[in-house]
């Protein structure tokens, strides 16, 4: 038997002014799409950017249903967008803002599990990472250069 460790390393910036120009510009535009997120049950909203390397920028936010699961996330709204109307333009980078309605979340807040096989999906299909920028409401932005990061063992094509 052996045993393998798994890190994963990501840039912290501790407020948004920190953020290069663009990246600051993208991470407000998540945090305006976000309020306008459809979420009357979870009274959770989650806004994501992402931009193009056709210099596009394609937001989303979270489209929740009454008949539980069948609304769907803010980055995969944002991405099958994306793939759907710029079929060939490759994703460089994320930028995802999430917190409860009521309150100002200061924790960061990562895409979920089926939001990053979907992210997954795209970098494998593009041969190139995306970065990944999550935060709350306020505070912290964490920083990952590539999804694989976030999901360093994860499922793509190679397995069918």
């Amino acid at each position: 038997m052996k045993q393998i460790s798994i890190t994963s390393d990501f840039t912290v910036f501790t407020s948004i002014d920190e953020l290069e120009a663009l990246d600051r510009e993208l991470m407000e535009k998540a945090h305006e799409v976000r309020k306008i997120a459809y979420a009357p049950y979870s009274k959770f909203q989650v806004g994501v950017a992402l931009l193009l390397d056709n210099g596009k920028v394609v937001t989303g936010t979270n489209q929740e249903n009454a008949a539980y699961p069948s609304g769907l996330c803010a980055e995969r709204v944002a991405v099958f967008y994306a793939g759907a109307n710029y079929p060939d333009a490759v994703i460089q980078k994320i930028f995802i803002s999430a917190s409860p309605q009521d309150k100002e979340l200061a924790d960061p807040i990562p895409p979920c599990g089926a939001c990053r096989q979907s992210i997954a999906e795209y970098e494998v299909k593009q041969s190139a990472g995306i970065e990944i920028f999550f935060m709350g409401a306020i505070g912290e932005i964490y920083k990952s250069d590539s999804l694989k990061n976030l999901l360093p063992l994860l499922f793509d094509k190679k397995y069918l």
